[in-house]
């Protein structure tokens, strides 16, 4: 009995799908302006575990994943420039020419840590039709009004504005400045925004209110309902999202079609370091591509992730990444000396289910792993990994594939050859000239094992 918690309630809940043995999915996917950094992957990581999980559980899984190529601006207060926009013109490139390239970059960090991608990618830009319609409907309702800058979502009007978030609207108005502009309410929000040139933007359509683009928030709505329908089982992403993003979602979803727009919220915590919140608006802090200049492989990465909860803040440190590398060699090493009987071990298999029922708990799910492997009377090993992996996407059993350098395979061959005449002492030298390269050698009974540092 698979349980999460909901964002929905602030509780932990026993899942139950709208359609018995089927399971829609919508996940806020990435604003593709710039790399993704180890903190907003940590969140699809998150997304990943309870994908494979469902999976596990014998669901059928429709998950639909957004990508923000046009609207989001520099911030959250509808203000600011667009950030592809800016990052265009910054790169002296086209719009549509950057947000592709930063989106081919964010599938080959998904597959590198074999996150599984979503049945449909659906393009902010390529759904402008939908996002018009679905503010069209709201202004027919009587949920939207005119300033000299856009189509806004009156708050005021959605008697549970701010209830998903537990925020006090009474307090924000007292909190209200000039910066207003001509806003009703410090809550509401841009559905259309006007361009201030027409013809100056890269990214501008025409529509009855006149030239212009679609707010952030719409597009997950209308885009989501038009894959899921108007009312699904789960939406992802991260706590940043909540108080605002995910707020306005089920206020104009809600309002648009008068029913209750998603069941269950599920939202990954922050990547940390130092205890604040890595984001790349400081900098950020690395990309896949530079931890792996680094030396590290991305499901090290992965395997730091799982050992904290997807709801507690996961303090990221180059010391806390060397850990769970070498657990996870290890981890890699063991099984690899295991020979599989064909057998299960449903007693383990029951507590790994344990504890992926009780909210994804994979630190307690690994844990049960760990145990499997050091009980020596235990039988079935390898297709009970194969289960639990299934899951945890670690590719336990999965032989690492290495494009070992052509003078490091010259050195490993003539290491092994003074090993054989017993010249340990260039042999030796030899090791430690294969480090200097990044490479390591592991002397087995097969013959020399080469792997990266």
């Amino acid at each position: 009995m698979l349980k999460l918690y909901n964002t929905l309630g602030k509780k932990i809940q026993v899942f139950k799908p709208v359609k018995l043995g089927h399971v829609r999915i919508y996940s806020c996917g990435p604003t593709v302006y710039w790399y993704q950094h180890i903190g907003n992957l940590r969140t699809y990581i998150f997304s990943d575990i309870l994908k494979r999980t469902l999976q596990y559980f014998g669901y059928n899984i429709k998950h639909v994943m957004n990508v923000t190529d046009v609207g989001h601006l520099t911030s959250d207060a509808d203000e600011g420039e667009d950030k592809i926009e800016k990052a265009a013109l910054k790169e002296g490139k086209k719009a549509q020419d950057i947000a592709n390239y930063y989106l081919k970059i964010f599938k080959e960090d998904f597959k590198k840590l074999n996150i599984l991608e979503p049945d449909i990618w659906c393009k902010a830009t390529e759904h402008i039709k939908e996002q018009i319609e679905l503010i069209k409907k709201l202004e027919k309702k009587g949920y939207t009004y005119k300033t000299e800058d856009g189509i806004y979502f009156d708050t005021s009007k959605f008697k549970n504005y701010g209830r998903f978030a537990n925020l006090n609207i009474k307090e924000l108005k007292a909190g209200i400045r000039t910066d207003m502009r001509d806003k009703r309410n410090k809550t509401d929000f841009a559905l259309w925004k006007f361009s201030e040139e027409p013809g100056k933007r890269q990214q501008e359509w025409q529509s009855l209110w006149g030239v212009g683009f679609p707010g952030w928030h719409i597009e997950c709505s209308a885009m989501s309902m038009k894959y899921l329908g108007k009312h699904f089982d789960i939406h992802t992403g991260g706590e940043d999202h909540v108080s605002i993003h995910h707020t306005n979602e089920i206020a104009q979803s809600e309002c648009a079609t008068g029913k209750k727009f998603v069941n269950y919220w599920l939202h990954g915590a922050f990547l940390t370091s130092k205890g604040e919140k890595v984001s790349k608006s400081k900098g950020g802090l690395f990309t896949i591509s530079e931890l792996e200049e680094k030396g590290y492989s991305p499901l090290n990465y992965r395997y730091l992730c799982l050992t904290s909860h997807y709801r507690s803040q996961l303090d990221f440190s180059l010391e806390n990444l060397d850990s769970a590398k070498t657990a996870y060699e290890r981890l890699k090493n063991i099984i690899k000396e295991i020979k599989d009987d064909g057998k299960t071990n449903e007693k383990y298999l029951a507590e790994f289910e344990k504890a992926m029922d009780d909210d994804l708990n994979t630190p307690k799910a690994l844990a049960v792993l760990w145990s499997l492997l050091r009980d020596e009377k235990a039988v079935g090993k390898i297709e009970t990994i194969k289960k639990m992996d299934s899951v945890f996407g670690l590719k336990l059993l999965e032989k690492e594939k290495i494009d070992v350098p052509s003078e490091v395979k010259k050195l490993v061959e003539e290491r092994e050859k003074a090993r054989a005449s017993k010249n340990f002492k260039l042999a030796d030298e030899l090791r430690d000239k294969i480090k200097k390269h990044g490479y390591y050698v592991n002397d087995t009974d097969k013959g020399a094992e080469v792997k990266r540092l």
